[in-house]
């Protein structure tokens, strides 16, 4: 047993040796040799752990084999790990994938950037040093009816921010039923910690009034905060003070009121028969002194995490240290602007916009797109391969509108020789990565937010995985 073990293992490849193969000598003129030499040591010493292990020996596994799985670990490797990938899972706001797909302007206006160098932080009539908020700050400010804006790297960090200026060493009145955690394990508790205020929390987890918030204010009390719940919603026995009421109790104690919306929507979405998701605009008008929200969520643009409101308040986060480490950079700050431009016409925005885009999408366009779909993979008549149009539901994700639910119409896909599960993973592993979701033992496939080329990729994958 001994003997043939280590004949087996004699009978690897050297490295060396391997690297002749014709095959990587031509992969080395397209590869850093040094990622190839990589890929073939762990091919190699893979084999050697599999034979001691009993798991294979080396009968059969010719240099030629062998070279084959070295080319393929070492393309792999050589392959980014972060790149486009395929939306179909129905969730508009996917974190996982991404969340908001930037607009084709903002598309273009990071490439325009990234390609030479750029008017960042330069005033180009007096040629001195400017500001990165020059970018951004009126457009901003006008859109959502504040006087001044500033931009942070997120959301979490804009309420960091905020909180740290106004309100360090002091407290901040919250209720209790808006301690979110919103996502990531980042819960408003902590990140109030962290910021040096003192949580203050007000009223139960169901019910907040507006004399709770009143009886908690004290000589320290810096900062009224409101925390829209956009990850969840608390129904039935439930009651929370209006953002009116908080800013006349704001103005009577002379308290500034922050309201975290989250979401960030620049347009009411209720005209699209979406229900519970403030706009910013509505907040400024309601007299919230400092505003904050995503910009990676309903206003479709880059992460971001935004702040409008009261000068006086905003001028005071741009020039707190803090504001540095959490700063855009060139290429978030060239796709918001961008971004924000494309809400100078509200009604164009919608279709410009992918994510408000794919909100509205009627369901009648992603039926015949489903339909389309369909048709064009039973063509390929693909042996055990079955095809289904049936009723799903979207969802806008994100920590957006939760509860509600966008009727749609999904592609179903089952296989006589694979699982769906199986299925799944086939796609995920396509160049570029497909997703969609598993649901009664069949891959769905949610076409809301995939384009009409992405559909074509889908066709293709589906050729190579069934033909298998």
């Amino acid at each position: 047993m001994a003997d043939t073990l280590q004949d087996a293992l004699r009978r690897l490849p050297a490295v060396e040796k391997l690297l002749s193969e014709p095959s990587l000598r031509c992969l080395q003129d397209s590869l850093p040799r040094a990622l190839v030499v990589q890929a073939a040591r762990a091919v190699l010493d893979d084999l050697r752990e599999r034979i001691r292990s009993g798991a294979s020996d080396a009968e059969g596994l010719s240099s030629d084999h062998i070279a084959e799985q070295v080319r393929d670990l070492a393309l792999r490797l050589a392959a980014p790990s972060l790149r486009r990938a395929v939306n179909a899972t129905g969730v508009i706001l996917h974190t996982g994938l991404g969340r908001a797909v930037l607009p084709e302007a903002a598309r273009e206006a990071v490439t325009e950037v990234a390609s030479g160098h750029s008017t960042l932080e330069v005033d180009i009539e007096t040629g001195a040093r400017g500001s990165r908020s020059v970018h951004y700050r009126r457009i901003l400010s006008d859109l959502c009816g504040a006087e001044s804006a500033f931009a942070v790297n997120n959301n979490a960090g804009a309420v960091l921010l905020a909180l740290n200026t106004l309100a360090s060493g002091k407290e901040v009145i919250v209720s209790r039923g808006q301690l979110v955690e919103i996502g990531g394990s980042f819960r408003m508790p902590d990140i109030m910690t962290h910021a040096g205020a003192r949580l203050i929390e007000v009223g139960t987890t169901n019910r907040t009034r507006i004399s709770d918030y009143e009886r908690g204010i004290t000589d320290d009390t810096a900062l009224i905060l409101r925390v829209h719940t956009s990850n969840f919603r608390i129904v039935g026995f439930a009651e929370e003070a209006s953002l009116d009421e908080m800013v006349d109790l704001g103005k009577r104690y002379n308290i500034p009121v922050m309201d975290d919306v989250g979401s960030g929507a620049l347009i009411d979405m209720s005209q699209y028969g979406l229900s519970g998701e403030p706009t910013v605009r509505e907040s400024i008008r309601a007299g919230a002194d400092i505003v904050t929200f995503s910009g990676d969520k309903l206003l479709g643009g880059p992460q971001a995490g935004l702040i409008v409101g009261r000068r006086e308040f905003v001028d005071a986060m741009s020039r707190n240290p803090l504001a540095r480490a959490l700063r855009l950079d060139k290429l978030a700050l060239a796709a918001l602007e961008s971004t924000l431009k494309l809400y100078l016409d509200p009604a164009s925005a919608v279709n410009r916009i992918p994510t408000l885009r794919a909100i509205t999408r009627p369901l009648a366009e992603i039926e015949a797109a489903a339909v389309g779909l369909k048709e064009r993979i039973d063509a390929l008549r693909l042996p055990g391969v079955t095809v289904e149009i049936v009723d799903g539901v979207s969802q806008v994700g994100g920590g957006s509108l939760p509860g509600e639910q966008l009727p749609t119409r999904l592609v179903a896909i089952t296989s006589a020789t694979l699982g769906s599960n199986e299925i799944a993973l086939a796609f995920r592993r396509n160049d570029p990565p497909i997703f969609g979701r598993v649901g009664d033992d069949r891959f769905l496939i949610d076409l809301r937010t995939v384009t009409d080329a992405e559909s074509g990729e889908i066709e293709s994958a589906a050729a190579r995985i069934f033909a298998q």
